[in-house]
């Protein structure tokens, strides 16, 4: 698949242009002489990508987590786990596809892996609503929590979310209560919860898988109480200050991790997670491993206490 360039990305794109071009033309003709040219364009686009993505502002990144190309659940739970079996419906309503949910094998350990999935064409996309659950969605993934601590087995929640469905269908069916009961039920759950932040994770929308005991974040992922966008229309009644926004929100990994309320940041390949799916996958999979390891080994109600303790402790801060 065609690399997909992001706006700020543009300088970057007329060079990677010019060595596809300067490529092709030494596959069609081998014997002009222009591999030093080949080169010395590849070492600059290679400066250029480092350079762009060493001096990110918040919006850029929040750009970055939303790109097109960027794995999704589905892409990890294909690449790092084995076995997988999902799970469907909340037994009340309907079966949401914008939340997948089920057992895998994580290095041959059972596990309950549940996530929020966004499509990559129009029409997966609106199969999926976008990444977008209603209510049945949250409710399938409590039902899938309540399983995993029946069996005892570790939850692994993949945050990437724009918010919950905010139709009016939603609405009528309890949008708010089903995030609140998430929120309840996952603070009490007598079973280890690692959450990763995989992409965007707005809102309540993400808020109801990330009651967990360990939180990773992806380096270009965000977090936030509400989209750059929607904080713009509200605070100054124009969507296209959002950039000026996400400055405000704090929505970085690496700020969140400052202020605790993030607790390790994986870091990405160059350029994004999309530039290179495996090492991206390699990087989540030792993270997620030594957290699982750790986590596992401590007691329940010890667990439940930091937990507690944990949430408690969100907003403190000394002037």
């Amino acid at each position: 698949m065609k690399l997909q360039y992001l706006e700020f990305e543009k300088p970057l794109q007329d060079l990677a242009t010019k060595v596809e071009e300067l490529e092709k033309a030494h596959h069609d003709n081998p014997k002009l002489n222009i591999a030093k040219e080949i080169k010395q364009l590849q070492s600059k686009r290679d400066d250029l990508l480092h350079e762009i993505y060493d001096q990110l502002n918040a919006w850029q990144i929040s750009q970055v987590s939303r790109h097109p190309q960027r794995p999704y659940t589905n892409d990890y739970i294909d690449n790092l786990f084995t076995d997988f079996q999902e799970l469907h419906g909340d037994r009340a309503f309907a079966d949401d596809a914008a939340i997948i949910g089920g057992l895998a094998n994580f290095e041959d350990q059972p596990v309950m892996v549940v996530g929020q999935q966004k499509g990559r064409d129009t029409k997966e996309r609106q199969y999926r609503n976008f990444g977008m659950p209603k209510p049945e969605g949250y409710r399938k993934a409590l039902r899938l929590f309540r399983l995993a601590e029946k069996f005892n087995l570790p939850v692994i929640t993949l945050i990437d979310t724009p918010g919950a469905y905010p139709g009016i269908d939603a609405e009528e069916r309890g949008q708010s209560e089903a995030i609140a009961r998430n929120l309840y039920a996952m603070t009490e759950l007598r079973t280890p919860i690692i959450g990763i932040v995989i992409g965007e994770g707005g809102s309540g929308g993400a808020l109801a898988l990330g009651v967990v005991d360990h939180l990773m974040m992806l380096q270009f992922s965000t977090y936030s109480v509400i989209s750059p966008e929607g904080c713009a229309s509200i605070l100054y009644k124009d969507a296209k200050k959002a950039d000026i926004a996400a400055e405000s929100l704090g929505i970085t990994a690496e700020y969140l991790k400052k202020v605790g309320l993030a607790d390790e940041i994986i870091p990405e390949p160059l350029g994004g997670a999309h530039r290179n799916i495996s090492a991206t996958m390699e990087s989540v999979k030792q993270s997620l491993s030594k957290q699982l390891n750790r986590i596992q080994k401590q007691p329940i109600d010890i667990l439940l206490s930091t937990r507690y303790q944990r949430l408690m402790s969100y907003g403190d801060f000394e002037s």
